[in-house]
């Protein structure tokens, strides 16, 4: 891994020398834009309209549309006038439950590891946090940018959620078509309560994969082996099913995996003491 910032978590008294790692990365297959007619990778260039011409790097400034076609421009003077900007801290400002925090609010994740010189001010920080059972909410500034965060105990090591400020998350009132009023019957509800019930288990993330990206990249190798694909479409579901009926169907549904499952480890279990 490659250490993307250094700095200190700051624990009352208490600094404790940190590395930043990113904890998560995307597997998402990516596409480049080709020219169809030689497959030559396009290239994005930075051309200002009003001048007709391409201008360099070293040419572009930051400005900010404070109203349509009117902008201010912002100097790096400005910003590393804003205090705390060039901070390289992590400030603690208080301890919560992880409960409290509905999932909404996290953005990124991020691993902390300790400097040399911090590692026992860092285990403390983190058999303390462990043994209370809270996590931190601190804030700090990377990349020009002052961050809600909140640190916790990850397998054993503290991990960094970036976390969104309350006025950046939408409301969801907003949201159109989310707000309406409908009577359902105690059968309908009860069958759901049932299907959920008969679905619940514990998270184990190891048994989900994305199909999707296994699929594209099965379509990929093949076109790199030159073979031929063969698309096959699904027909699209215009029946209008009762919402009882499909409460039914799927019920029955999951009782019957269940029953193939207890038959499944049933076998394995023979086998073995066979």
């Amino acid at each position: 891994m490659r250490t993307m910032w250094k700095g200190a978590v700051n624990f009352g008294l208490i600094n404790v020398p940190i590395k930043m790692f990113t904890a998560t990365e995307s597997k998402n297959i990516s596409f480049k834009s080709l020219h169809k007619e030689c497959h030559t990778p396009i290239k994005q260039k930075r051309f200002c309209q009003n001048c007709d011409k391409e201008v360099e790097y070293t040419d572009i400034v930051k400005g900010y549309e404070y109203q349509k076609d009117s902008y201010v421009i912002i100097e790096d003077e400005d910003l590393e006038a804003i205090p705390g900007e060039k901070s390289k801290t992590i400030d603690i400002v208080e301890f919560v439950k992880l409960e409290q925090i509905d999932p909404v609010y996290f953005d990124k994740s991020y691993y902390l590891a300790p400097e040399d010189t911090g590692k026992k001010a860092y285990k403390l920080l983190v058999s303390a946090l462990e043994q209370t059972g809270k996590i931190a909410i601190a804030k700090v500034v990377i990349r020009s940018r002052e961050s809600l965060v909140a640190l916790r105990i990850y397998e054993e090591i503290l991990i960094m959620e970036t976390m969104h400020y309350p006025d950046e998350i939408r409301k969801s009132k907003e949201v159109p078509g989310a707000n309406y009023d409908i009577n359902l019957s105690e059968n309908e509800v009860a069958m759901a309560k049932q299907l959920i019930e008969g679905l619940a288990t514990d998270f184990e993330p190891e048994k989900y994969t994305d199909n999707y990206r296994t699929q594209l990249l099965e379509i990929i190798e093949s076109k790199v082996q030159g073979k031929e694909i063969t698309h096959v479409k699904e027909k699209p579901n215009t029946g209008v099913i009762d919402l009882m009926e499909a409460l039914q169907a799927s019920l029955d549904m999951v009782k019957k995996e269940k029953i193939e499952d207890v038959t499944s480890k049933s076998k394995k279990r023979s086998k073995k003491t066979g």
